[in-house]
């Protein structure tokens, strides 16, 4: 009698794998790291290296403790993670924001919850609140574009990893010499002094839409969005209507009054939006999982942002706005949860 293989389940393959989703998000996110360090400096690759070893170090502790494998680690989660909060930090900054940021989202946002696919909060965003809540300083130490300021130039490589772990820079300079403020945390603080947005956009840090340089890095953000909607990594709900959440009453607010409301390009071109609209939102543990949840989801990111930048203490709102939403997806999947056919 002739004896036939038999094959056990599964048998199909599945044609997307989560190492091949982490892969495209990753390689999405090249042109974003390219252009983030031709105008702010190498202080990202620092920034990415140093999280990167955290959230991978983390990880493999944890699921060692968990009795799990090496395949946990290698899925790619962690290096996502790690590269999202180094894009979210400023470049100029201790060693440790960008290690303990790691740890914090690897150890609580991620693991708490029982892993990958389990956690309720975005793991970068948590890691990136709770650093900006408790350490403002160091998380407001942003540097100037490279053709934002005329006068500056930015550190080389090894000086910014001598102030990155050690704190010294060269000739005696204080942090505070180099760092200015952001386009966005301009525009907050000049309208809390009575000044006119047209007035405040002179200023050598906003370009022609938005921040200079911060528009270049949106414009690679969204072309890094694309290869991911193409290549159906990611469904065009949330950043569609994320993007809509801010854009829609940016305009109408900016039609009443431009002179207290800055314009929908200065909103898209400038923070955190379009990274965020197509790299964080759409992340799919935690986003909404129906397609009406998605638009409902990605709204309220949009709108939470823009509430956030123009009535809220924060210049970005990004992070406070997907976890507030992360927080909301369990109601919105009950209520916009597809009908079963045949009822």
């Amino acid at each position: 009698m002739r004896k036939f293989d038999r094959p056990t389940a599964p048998f199909v393959t599945p044609k997307v794998s989560v190492p091949l989703t982490m892969r495209r998000v990753l390689y999405a996110l090249i042109p974003t790291v390219c252009y983030y360090v031709w105008h702010f400096g190498p202080g990202l690759l620092i920034n990415l290296t140093i999280a990167a070893a955290a959230a991978l170090i983390t990880e493999a502790i944890i699921l060692r403790r968990r009795s799990q494998g090496a395949p946990g680690i290698s899925d790619g989660s962690a290096l996502v993670t790690a590269a999202l909060l180094a894009l979210a930090l400023p470049p100029l900054v201790p060693w440790w924001i960008p290690a303990l940021g790691a740890v914090i989202a690897i150890s609580i946002a991620k693991h708490t919850f029982g892993g990958l696919g389990k956690n309720i909060f975005n793991p970068a965003m948590v890691a990136y609140a709770s650093l900006l809540i408790s350490f403002p300083a160091e998380m407001t130490q942003w540097i100037p574009p490279i053709f934002g300021d005329v006068d500056y130039d930015h550190l080389p490589f090894l000086e910014t990893l001598a102030y990155s772990f050690f704190g010294i820079l060269p000739g005696g300079i204080e942090i505070d010499t180099l760092t200015r403020a952001t386009p966005l945390d301009l525009l907050k603080e000049g309208l809390r002094n009575a000044q006119m947005v047209p007035e405040i956009r002179a200023g050598v840090l906003f370009g022609d839409y938005g921040g200079r340089g911060w528009e270049w890095i949106a414009a690679a953000s969204a072309a890094g969005g694309i290869y991911l909607l193409f290549t159906g990594t990611i469904r065009w709900q949330i950043p569609f209507a994320m993007l809509a959440g801010v854009l829609i009453p940016a305009l109408f607010l900016f039609a009443l009054d431009p002179s207290r409301y800055a314009s929908p390009g200065v909103h898209l071109f400038s923070g955190a939006t379009i990274l965020g609209a197509f790299f964080i939102a759409t992340d799919p543990v935690t986003a909404a999982a129906s397609t009406k949840g998605r638009l409902v989801f990605g709204a309220g990111i949009g709108l939470l942002t823009y509430t956030i930048r123009t009535w809220g203490g924060y210049p970005d709102g990004v992070a406070f706005a997907v976890l507030l939403m992360n927080a909301a997806v369990p109601v919105i999947d009950r209520y916009t949860r597809p009908v079963v056919y045949g009822h």
